[in-house]
């Protein structure tokens, strides 16, 4: 997400810093005046066996940059699995954690890194709650880039989870194009931002096919029972920006000289 930003930010034109690992302590030290900063540093798969680093990069280090002097726009980009126990997908629900679940260890830290950032009286200080985002160069760790990898091997792409596991995606690109205007124009002080509509791993199955991959279930996902998330709800990003577009409709597989596909 954070290159795709980059990308589109420069593509019109605009002045972008972009800080790498190495340069984080020399900005961390300036106090001159800085535009919207989008803190988008966080741990996705591996936060299981990496407690300690996941806790610094959504709490830790987050609380070290709101307190640079010139910081007066921020938004701390959090994950709609922190729904995953809550029966209500609204900004402002109550959402119940579980401390001794290696599971929650994830939206624990998010949680707390939100509780900082809109706690701050700073109005410009902001959270975006994102879905499973979708686009070119899918990380592996991810569902959906999982299978790409899988396919782009050239053999039968296998989906272990039940046919009927359904959950919320959103366009990397729309990701990249919502992400500045909520920074910059929010209203709100949160923000869910997904498609608002869910996406069945039958209907995943069948996408792939269609850009000429061979996928199947597992036998053993038939008997189990499929996992749905409640629709997200995306009522303040649609009154006051736009719903973004169904995310499958982008082609994240070709074929190559071999007939077989390949993930982009």
């Amino acid at each position: 997400m954070g290159a795709a930003l980059v990308a589109r930010l420069e593509a019109q034109g605009r002045p972008v810093l972009a800080i790498q690992r190495a340069e984080l302590t020399d900005w961390l030290s300036d106090a001159n005046p800085q535009g919207p900063v989008i803190y988008a540093i966080g741990l996705t798969a591996d936060f299981r066996s990496r407690p300690h680093a996941t806790a610094e990069a959504h709490i830790g280090l987050l609380s070290t940059v709101m307190q640079r002097p010139g910081v007066e726009q921020l938004l701390y980009l959090s994950s709609t699995r922190v729904y995953g126990r809550s029966g209500s997908t609204d900004e402002t629900a109550a959402l119940p954690c579980l401390s001794s679940d290696p599971s929650d260890l994830y939206n624990l830290s998010k949680l707390m890194g939100e509780a900082l950032v809109l706690q701050d009286p700073r109005p410009g200080f902001k959270v975006a709650r994102l879905s499973n985002v979708l686009g070119p160069e899918q990380p592996a760790g991810t569902f959906v880039g999982a299978l790409l990898a899988e396919g782009a091997q050239g053999g039968l792409v296998t989906i272990q989870q039940p046919a009927s596991t359904e959950k919320d995606y959103v366009a990397l690109e729309d990701v990249a194009r919502l992400l500045p205007l909520i920074a910059e124009r929010g209203s709100e002080r949160i923000y869910n931002l997904g498609s608002g509509r869910n996406t069945s791993h039958s209907q995943v199955a069948a996408w792939l096919r269609r850009q000429g991959l061979n996928v199947r279930f597992a036998p053993s996902s038939a008997a189990a029972p499929g996992l749905s998330f409640p629709t997200l709800c995306i009522a303040r990003l649609a009154a006051e920006f736009e719903t973004p577009a169904d995310p499958f409709r982008q082609t994240l597989v070709q074929q190559n000289t071999a007939g077989h596909g390949s993930a982009l």
